[in-house]
């Protein structure tokens, strides 16, 4: 090695451990970038785990030879990975200047712990805030790359409209999970879901454009009984002319779900209108399945949802309860002027900033 240069250093992550959990931050260590001639461009990926509305540090350090190089002629650039060879940028510094681009304007800062940190804090994490990104460190010819995943803790919701199943196409799709307070899934997400037990016989879009299904239990009439369990993919589809349902993601609630109680059932108009003299909103889809799987509502009554269907969410599953597994029940999207239904509301937390 020449004087003022690094060897190279082998690329994983260290342990997670939680910093100030009760406010979702949590963090990973990984190897330090090493910004010498001798070393090639690297490529390592980590992953961080958060929540919405949480705070997220997105780890990347550097090594740099203080003789050599001056600390502000080294750029620190943040990407995020949108595709394959697709980037949107999230943050560059350049000395003392900073920059925070789109939606990450006023939310992101370096954590600057010391010489060669470049980790990026990001504050009240949202859904869209979910994949990879890329930190670059760059002195004149030289750079060195590092890729973190932020994850989100969710859940996975199927989803299809008042019009039926197979009606969405790609676009639709997004659509309608944003609606729901959700994403489009992806792979991973859906993968997760499987392996926890996720049995679902209708193809819906992912984020990716591909169109997948779980399977834990293989049976005649949803791919036949002598195929492996797994996670079905039929690949990449048009994304204007075919149509299908949608598997969406949402994670943790700013407010809170619950069933109003009512001295009688109500009509669609009705629910909307309990809701709103509560000081609330009838539920979204994905708002009631974060109320099941992440602050385990548990209610034995089918309620009005915002988009017109009735729903109702089981963590214990008993008799005259709609099944033997966990889950939300799903009755479909009744006539709306029907009085047989109670309501499912959501308030706002009243610190939540988004």
């Amino acid at each position: 090695l020449g004087q003022g240069e690094l060897p190279c250093r082998p690329r994983g992550c260290w342990v997670q451990y939680p910093l100030k959990h009760d406010q979702g931050l949590w963090r990973i260590h990984c190897p330090p970038l090493a910004l010498a001639r001798s070393c090639p461009t690297l490529l390592r990926v980590c992953k961080v785990v958060t929540h919405r509305g949480g705070t997220i540090i997105l780890p990347c350090r550097y090594h740099y030879d203080v003789s050599a190089h001056d600390p502000a002629e080294i750029r620190l650039k943040w990407t995020k990975v949108t595709e394959p060879m697709a980037f949107v940028d999230v943050f560059v510094a350049l000395g003392k200047a900073r920059r925070a681009f789109g939606s990450y304007r006023g939310r992101t800062a370096l954590q600057e712990d010391g010489f060669g940190d470049a980790s990026l804090i990001i504050r009240n994490v949202t859904l869209q805030d979910y994949g990879h990104y890329e930190c670059e460190v760059t002195n004149e010819l030289e750079d060195d790359t590092g890729m973190v995943k932020l994850d989100l803790e969710g859940v996975i919701f199927p989803y299809h409209p008042r019009l039926g199943r197979y009606t969405l196409n790609f676009h639709e799709a997004q659509q309608a999970c944003l609606e729901q307070d959700g994403i489009l899934a992806s792979h991973d997400q859906l993968h997760q879901a499987w392996l926890e037990g996720m049995d679902w016989c209708n193809a819906g879009w992912l984020e990716d454009g591909s169109v997948q299904y779980p399977i834990s239990r293989p049976r005649e009439e949803c791919g036949r009984k002598d195929t492996p369990v797994g996670v079905r993919n039929y690949g990449y589809r048009h994304k204007e002319s075919e149509h299908y349902d949608a598997f969406c993601f949402t994670s943790n609630l700013n407010g809170k779900v619950y069933f109003l109680k009512t001295y009688r059932k109500l009509s669609y108009a009705e629910a909307v209108q309990a809701c709103k003299n509560n000081g609330a909103a009838v539920a979204k889809v994905g708002q009631l399945y974060a109320a099941w799987k992440i602050q385990l509502l548990d209610r034995c009554e089918a309620g009005w949802l915002e988009d017109g269907s009735i729903r109702y969410p089981i963590v214990n599953p008993r008799a005259r309860c709609g099944g033997r597994e966990p889950g939300v029940r799903n009755l479909g999207f009744p006539d709306k002027k029907y009085k047989l239904f109670g309501v499912y509301c959501f308030k706002k937390a009243a610190y939540c900033m988004c």
